[in-house]
């Protein structure tokens, strides 16, 4: 039996973890222990997305929370030190680029455990991003790293990583392909919504509203724009609204529906009949390409840059006059004529490739952190 070890904590974690968690509490050579950093504590962030998935609960709970970048990452290295040290897995597999990653990775190769890094090789170049310095330590750490795509496995070979890299195509793709009827079963009760008749929202990088200016301008966009926006809100930017005294003035703005936060299925359903996804978030840049749905990026950079080189996906930052131009150009009929036949993401596949991969590499040896022996 081979002792692994999944650790998510935030929502794109679990979601692109899922089909891997699904395989791995199957697989009759593997003994699955599954934690939770804890990192979304709000039900609708975390726990919601275990139910539709079907995925066991989690053998242990770090109760992370929430807290600054050096908080989070310092919690999950010591908390999962002491569950590292009890049940002494034989591999940890990471996934993304949020601080429970960096933090697990950490702890876990301190401990002399092997890490798999799962959607490795994804770059900004942009180290003031604080998810750019977790992709780059996370990769460095990592005894196998799964590149989703071509791009990404070019970004690890470069960075003299080819020997413990591999393509392996993209999770999210898998866990997309494999609940279309679920998505297309789920019910979103917003009325009068009709079909390119909405645009959907949603940020919460640091980078957006943690910064007072940049937050306002993407407010100030946001209510000029001339279609519906449906806006679930994430529990980190509502805080920051409120300590600027934009919430209220949003919930007065007759265009603008704020919401909980969506499970995937309803989420997907939301974004599938939009005319266009604005977002701060990576995962969901994907979910848009995979829909096509055009997308309107939050950012200056982003870290799947096949969306932008394939013309479904803008980068606008927090520039309102970008900002509308993108949504007032957006087309989903120009876009799926565009894509026909394109996907950077693989073939659905990723998840079984990623098992074996490790399994193999595993049982030859290769999974081990040596010490390097020089002569001089």
């Amino acid at each position: 039996m081979i002792k692994v070890m999944p650790v998510v904590g935030v929502r794109p974690q679990i979601i692109k973890a899922s089909p891997i968690i699904s395989l791995l509490n199957h697989d009759p050579e593997i003994e699955m222990q599954l934690v939770h950093s804890g990192q979304h504590y709000d039900f609708d962030m975390s726990k919601t997305f275990f139910n539709e998935f079907d995925l066991p609960d989690p053998a242990f709970n770090l109760d992370v929370g929430s807290g600054s970048h050096a908080v989070q990452t310092a919690l999950t290295m010591t908390r999962l030190e002491t569950v590292l040290a009890k049940l002494k897995p034989d591999v940890v597999m990471v996934f993304g680029d949020g601080n429970t990653t960096l933090g697990a990775t950490l702890a876990a190769v301190k401990s002399r455990i092997p890490v798999c890094h799962v959607e490795s090789g994804a770059r900004t170049y942009d180290m003031s991003e604080p998810e750019e310095v977790n992709r780059v330590l996370v990769d460095r750490c990592s005894q196998l790293l799964c590149a989703p795509t071509q791009n990404c496995l070019v970004n690890l070979r470069s960075e003299g990583l080819g020997e413990v890299a591999f393509g392996s195509s993209d999770t999210m793709l898998d866990v997309f392909l494999s609940h279309t009827h679920d998505v297309e079963r789920a019910t979103v009760n917003f009325p009068c919504l009709k079909d390119e008749d909405y645009v959907v929202l949603t940020f919460h990088r640091a980078e957006n509203v943690d910064d007072p200016e940049r937050l306002k301008k993407i407010v100030s966009a946001i209510i000029n724009l001339p279609v519906k926006v449906i806006f679930p809100v994430h529990p980190r930017t509502k805080i920051a609204l409120e300590g600027l005294g934009l919430w209220t003035p949003l919930l007065k703005v007759f265009n603008i529906t704020p919401v909980r936060p969506l499970g995937y299925f309803e989420m997907l359903k939301l974004m599938k009949h939009s005319k266009a996804v604005l977002t701060d978030s990576g995962g969901m840049q994907k979910e848009a390409f995979f829909l096509r749905v055009p997308c309107v990026t939050l950012l200056y950079h982003t870290g799947s840059p096949e969306t932008v080189w394939l013309g479904a996906n803008r980068l606008v930052g927090a520039e309102p006059e970008l900002i509308a131009e993108a949504v007032e150009k957006a087309n989903v009929t120009t876009l799926r004529l565009k894509l026909k036949g394109s996907n950077p993401f693989g073939d659905g596949k990723a998840s079984c490739r990623i098992v074996a991969e490790m399994k193999e590499r595993f049982m030859l040896g290769k999974l081990q952190i040596k010490p390097k022996i020089t002569f001089t």
